[in-house]
């Protein structure tokens, strides 16, 4: 279930940041929803990572989920502090190639329930992180494109799963 509560948040941010990248949202505005979801996953994060040290799957998913805290921490801050998002850009790129490491590897759970799915977020989030590192990193105009790009990872790699597995329509 905490992945449903995860998910249905990074939904909401990612939809909310989609927004915000069209334009029609001010910084300070979306930062509160940033600062709220990294917060969130944060504690998820450090839930799963730390309360049972023998359970390796639990570690790793920490690990993975802190990446994407963090991001949306680091998001808030420099809506409110005015940085021009090149350093938080860099940390996209890391978190774009750790997630493709990890769809790389979900490839050999395809055959399982769900794997299909797994695969799919992995490369979703990895080329969506990416586009942020182009975006701020590389400072690219390609703003409209990661907006659009935003608002469908939102629904379809957040929202909708979330609401599923939070309502016992998907159980992982």
């Amino acid at each position: 279930m905490l992945l449903g509560l995860t998910l249905l948040y990074v939904g909401a941010v990612l939809f909310l940041n989609g927004i915000w990248l069209s334009g029609k949202v001010a910084n300070k505005e979306v930062a509160v929803i940033n600062f709220l979801v990294g917060l969130l996953s944060f504690i998820v994060a450090g839930y799963l990572a730390f309360h049972d040290s023998s359970n390796s799957d639990a570690i790793s998913a920490g690990a993975l989920t802190f990446l994407f805290a963090f991001t949306y921490l680091w998001v808030g801050a420099n809506q409110f502090l005015g940085s021009d998002g090149r350093g938080l850009g860099w940390f996209c790129l890391f978190v774009s190639i750790s997630a493709s490491i990890v769809g790389l590897a979900a490839l050999g759970g395809l055959g399982e329930d769900f794997g299909v799915w797994n695969v799919f977020n992995w490369f979703a989030w990895s080329i969506l992180w990416f586009l942020f590192f182009v975006l701020l990193g590389l400072q690219k105009d390609v703003q409209k494109a990661v907006a659009k790009y935003t608002l469908f990872c939102a629904v379809f790699t957040g929202w909708i799963p979330g609401i599923l597995i939070l309502n016992g329509l998907i159980v992982l």
